[in-house]
């Protein structure tokens, strides 16, 4: 086995052993050098002392989906090295910790033993010292084995631990006692290698979680009201460390309100008073705070009052797997609460776009006036992505839609908070104080007519919820067009695919191409769907939807809302907690492909 930029690396350690840290300077070095990178955390959730896997997928084309089979296993995990060993590819080559030397039951792969426990022990006395360079030490040891450069290593090191300068002397130690030990006992470089590359330059590496966050802030959101839940609890702290230094005044006095509260049910309650106060406000959390969110969903989407929701999904249902990643709240997010409700929901595929779109997705609850959700998912947000830097435009003015200041209101006529002046369901609101004696209104979340007073009338509460329906039509021309990949015209083969399963689609897509098979694919931003999206499915004969979830919720989605013949939608699902590989993709393809003709050069 040979190659260089081009293999994936794996880590597998203890949780709670000080290896995130390790792990990550390791990426970030390749990502220096310029090499696409794709890191993945697979961590438990407890706090210390399970399994935990760190992968790093190393690839010059700019592969960025999870790729199965392991180039280079680091197994410091003795509980574990039976599930590693197996994972590594023939060939391959296992590195791990032969202070206890150890038997492996596989010939068709390099063993690279160094005593790291009985380095580190002639170097450090204190304990916790010992285990923390641990990973330090097999980290140096890569340095040589895969020719990483050194002094892009050290400055990831210094960077990381910036203001603790005793430790990164420590750190540095540690790289060199792995490094000498590698270079003395083994054959170096290894055939797979790294070497200076362009594909990561001008790129980022961020996570989707940080990047929601400063979307927030870019929209001008002042208030965030959330309880902790992972995966979701790093977008309000991400969040309160922006508004720290973005959101004070010349005093030092903060400009925003971010708030825990003592449970879901409280979080979504303060952001939903907020906004019909005229704030931007927001909530985060993932799928069992939505299912307890879901009838303050219902009171903002009746009531009309705009907020942003951003739904970090993980595994279910109830607990599941909260450290994996699925995309199995789609339905519960589109129909969130009783009744009959809609919601608006926004896919972003990687950070870059959960910047964009949860900075759109205020814009668009403000001009629709209710709920709008932003979902991404644990792989998306909690992982550190290789994406284009954040573009934002200074002259872009917020929409805040159908507002009515004191002059409007002067000037309007028998105004009504929930009349439809304009045909498009979409009423004037007013903010609380905009005039000293006119706009001021009462609502609740029961029935109500055009001038928010309560009525028992079936009639005036069919009319409210059909002008509530045009407004969804209306969303359906405002929210993000869907993204159209056409490889082939004459191609009735098709895919459907949205949010993190972008790269393994896309990947997939290379690969079936090589083989003569061009497959059309469409990537949706959003939901109600626009127009486009029924007619590309229209427009094939065959359509695989690719999702991670058991019931193929986009698939029914479609169905459903946008009329689209579920005979020609194949189901092309995954739901075992983890990122999505493009050989999943593409097996399923050829697995269902039958008779279908593609069209040839």
């Amino acid at each position: 086995m040979s190659g260089v930029n081009d293999f994936v690396c794996k880590f597998a350690t203890v949780n709670g052993s000080g290896s995130a840290s390790a792990n990550t300077m390791f990426a970030k070095t390749v990502f220096r050098m310029g090499i696409p990178v794709s890191p993945k955390n697979i961590f438990p959730s407890n706090i210390q002392g399970l399994p935990t896997w760190y992968e790093v997928r190393v690839s010059e084309k700019g592969y960025l989906a999870r790729r199965d089979g392991i180039d280079l296993m680091v197994a410091m995990n003795p509980q574990t090295y039976r599930e590693d060993v197996a994972e590594v590819v023939p060939g391959g080559w296992l590195l791990y910790d032969s202070s206890m030397p150890r038997q492996w039951p596989r010939e068709d792969i390099e063993v690279l033993p160094i005593p790291i426990a009985a380095i580190c022990a002639r170097k450090w006395s204190d304990p916790r010292q010992r285990q923390l360079f641990k990973n330090m030490v097999y980290v140096g040891a890569l340095s040589a084995l895969i020719d990483m450069d050194l002094d892009v290593l050290k400055g990831v090191v210094a960077d990381q631990l910036r203001g603790k300068e005793k430790l990164v002397a420590a750190n540095l130690d540690a790289i060199a006692l792995g490094r000498d030990y590698a270079l003395t006992h083994f054959q170096c470089p290894l055939p797979i290698r790294l070497r200076r590359a362009e594909g990561a330059r001008g790129k980022i590496m961020v996570t989707g979680n940080r990047a929601a966050a400063l979307g927030a802030i870019y929209a001008g959101a002042t208030v965030c009201t959330w309880y902790p839940i992972t995966p979701s609890t790093s977008v309000a702290e991400a969040f309160e460390g922006y508004v720290k230094r973005l959101r004070t005044d010349s005093d030092g006095k903060t400009l925003a309100a971010v708030v825990q509260a003592e449970d879901e049910l409280a979080a979504i309650g303060m952001a939903i008073g907020a906004g019909w106060n005229g704030a931007r406000a927001f909530t985060a959390t993932s799928g069992p705070g939505i299912s307890l969110m879901s009838e303050f969903l219902g009171l903002a989407y009746f009531a009309e009052v705009p907020v942003v929701l951003f739904n970090v999904q993980r595994g279910g249902p109830s607990t599941g797997m909260p450290t994996r990643t699925q995309q199995s709240d789609i339905m519960a997010c589109a129909y969130a609460s009783h009744g009959d409700t809609k919601h608006v929901l926004l896919f972003p595929s990687d950070p870059n776009e959960c910047f964009s779109l949860g900075a759109e997705a205020f814009d668009l609850a403000e001009r629709l006036q209710t709920p709008v959700m932003v979902l991404s998912d644990l792989d998306i947000g909690m992982n550190e992505w290789m994406t284009e830097p954040f573009a934002w435009d200074d002259a872009r003015v917020h929409d805040r839609g159908k507002v009515l200041d004191a002059a409007g209101l002067d000037k309007a006529l028998d105004w009504g908070r929930y009349r439809d002046m304009d045909g498009d369901g979409i009423a004037y609101r007013t903010l609380p104080g905009a005039h000293p004696d006119k706009g001021a209104f009462f609502t609740r979340g029961t029935s109500h007519d055009s001038f928010a007073r309560y009525t028992e009338d079936g009639r005036v509460n069919a009319d409210n919820l059909r002008r509530i329906a045009r407004k969804f039509e209306t969303a359906a021309h405002l929210v993000p067009k869907p993204e159209v990949l056409t490889r082939d015209a004459r191609s009735r083969l098709g895919v459907v695919y949205f949010g993190a399963t972008q790269p393994a689609v896309l990947e997939a897509l290379d690969d079936l191409e090589a083989d003569g098979i061009r497959v059309n694919a469409m990537r949706i931003k959003a939901f109600p769907f626009s127009p486009e999206v029924k007619a590309f499915c229209d427009a094939h004969d065959r359509v695989f939807v690719v999702e991670q979830n058991r019931d193929a919720q986009m698939r029914a989605l479609l169905m459903i809302e946008a009329g689209v013949d579920g005979d020609k939608l194949i189901a092309a699902v995954n739901f075992d907690g983890m990122p999505l590989t493009a050989a999943f993709v593409r097996s399923t393809i050829r697995t269902y492909m039958g008779p279908v003709k593609v069209a040839a050069e």
